[in-house]
């Protein structure tokens, strides 16, 4: 029964690092520049690989992301020691950088920067299944 309950919880179970226990979440908003729709189709699955790969990287756990046509919405849980203004700043860039690359309609669009320079961060303490609500619909 036990260990029932903790699979089904494991999202939501204690980090245990070398010095540390935490439990850090927290929900970010980024919009593409000029809020235009550019996020739709292959781009929009190439931007989700882009932002798990650089989670990967930087040992940060996706719980739940939506990318839409104009912005992208990722509840995730990280390391005490990680910034989350750092991690936005490393998935823009590198989202960036690749979907123009890959994709020269974007560069058309929007030239030198696809994300708008500014994102929303909201810590979430106990409210992880509004935020998972939210996120979905």
């Amino acid at each position: 029964m036990k260990s029932e309950k903790c699979k089904k919880n494991r999202r939501w179970s204690l980090r245990h690092d070398r010095h540390s226990v935490s439990l850090l979440t927290d929900h970010m908003v980024f919009c593409a520049k000029y809020r235009l729709p550019l996020l739709y189709g292959e781009i929009a699955i190439r931007c989700e690989q882009i932002i798990r790969s650089v989670a990967r990287k930087l040992d940060v756990r996706i719980i739940r992301m939506a990318v839409n046509p104009e912005h992208v919405h990722i509840f995730f849980k990280y390391p005490p020691k990680l910034p989350p203004s750092i991690f936005a700043m490393r998935i823009k860039c590198a989202s960036s950088y690749f979907l123009r690359k890959e994709f020269p309609e974007l560069e058309k669009r929007v030239r030198d920067h696809l994300w708008a320079p500014s994102n929303y961060h909201g810590s979430v303490g106990q409210g992880f299944e509004v935020v998972e609500n939210y996120i979905r619909c």
